[in-house]
């Protein structure tokens, strides 16, 4: 695979020094307990009385703010001035750059409660995920083939932290993508795997002469149903059903075909299958824009590590054959199918990247 500037120097030799990467290797093999000390410094609040007093506070003040006892304070402040999110000095305690980033960063938020929430039980059973071409993972949750026949189904939390991860990523890059879309000004749109109905109503708000047609599975068209009614615009968004994987065809007549985080949801012979029955749904002369965040086009490097991250979610608890994909895979396929990339977006809000293609 080719890389980039940054990725390029980062990922193209080993930087660490041996004792460095003897820290790192302890890191990953202590990472669970990294992670679980990390949360419950946020939800019992050691944190915040950090944050709250920037002069910081003395280990007995923390138990006092925060009607722990000592003891898990103790065991809480010191396991994270091991990780770096606490520092000390003269028996004071403050809160570092890293435990701010932890506390008040959203993307860092959503990040963590979808890892514990949505993945952390499943993520046990990646091996038999990897072996299996399964979401081995998902069984904690529910019996269905892949994640999005459960979507409707999963437990309360678990739902408001997989849409809450879904909505950050994809809501923040609608207005540009539709920026580029909508210079054709296109009166027929489909939006293929459309969720909760979001892009659908921005496009309808945006222009008065747009009609969106949704494609998506039948149960989570139910969810998007009650999400865009009585809205601005909802008149003009029409529900068509359908699983893309299966026998029914594409409708037809379309300026614009529109897929947004929804092909990373497949195989890269499943993208094929989609992307090659999408073809009959275009007009001609009209574009078919894919938006995903490909982990090889991130201006920083910390936002490749989350997407290459994302990537097992997919295999333990989503489908167990899909991740985040390097574009050049991407545009493989899409040339492979006989479309034509006309022109590539990067740099939209976190990350994402706009594909541009035609027939």
């Amino acid at each position: 695979m080719k890389l980039d500037s940054p990725l390029k120097e980062q990922y193209g030799r080993d930087r660490r020094s041996i004792l460095k990467a003897q820290r790192a290797a302890q890191e990953i093999a202590f990472a669970p307990f990294v992670f679980q000390v990390s949360r419950m410094m946020i939800k019992l609040g050691v944190l915040d009385a950090l944050a709250d007093n920037p002069k910081g506070l003395t280990l007995d003040q923390i138990v006092g703010q925060t009607s722990l006892s000592r003891y898990a304070v103790k065991v809480l402040v010191e396991a994270s001035l091991s990780i770096g999110t606490v520092m000390v000095n003269n028996d004071i305690i403050k809160i570092t750059k890293t435990g701010f980033y932890l506390l008040k960063d959203k993307m860092t938020r959503v990040n963590m409660d979808f890892s514990n929430d949505v993945n952390y039980l499943g993520l046990f059973n990646l091996e038999k995920a990897l072996v299996e071409g399964k979401p081995a993972g998902l069984k904690v949750f529910g019996e269905w083939p892949t994640i999005y026949e459960g979507l409707s189904s999963l437990p309360k939390g678990v739902q408001e932290s997989w849409f809450n991860f879904d909505h950050f990523y994809s809501d923040s890059s609608f207005e540009e993508a539709l920026d580029i879309i909508m210079r054709n000004n296109p009166a027929r749109l489909l939006d293929v795997g459309g969720n909760t109905g979001r892009f659908a109503l921005q496009c309808v708000r945006r222009s008065s002469d747009l009609n969106v047609f949704v494609m998506d599975l039948p149960q989570q068209l139910e969810m998007l149903k009650k999400n865009i009614a009585g809205a601005e615009g909802a008149e003009r968004i029409s529900l068509f059903p359908n699983n893309v994987l299966g026998d029914k065809a594409f409708p037809e007549g379309f300026d614009v075909v529109w897929m947004s985080q929804f092909l990373d949801c497949f195989s890269e012979e499943e993208i094929l299958h989609i992307v090659s029955n999408a073809k009959r749904a275009l007009n001609k002369g009209g574009h078919l824009y894919i938006m995903e965040t490909f982990w090889d086009r991130q201006k920083y490097e910390a936002a490749s590590y989350c997407l290459t991250m994302t990537s097992v979610y997919f295999t333990a608890m989503a489908n167990g054959n899909s991740k985040m994909y390097h574009s050049e895979d991407m545009i493989s396929v899409l040339e492979k199918a006989g479309y034509h990339i006309d022109n590539i977006y990067d740099g939209l809000a976190f990350g994402h990247s706009v594909l541009e293609c035609s027939l």
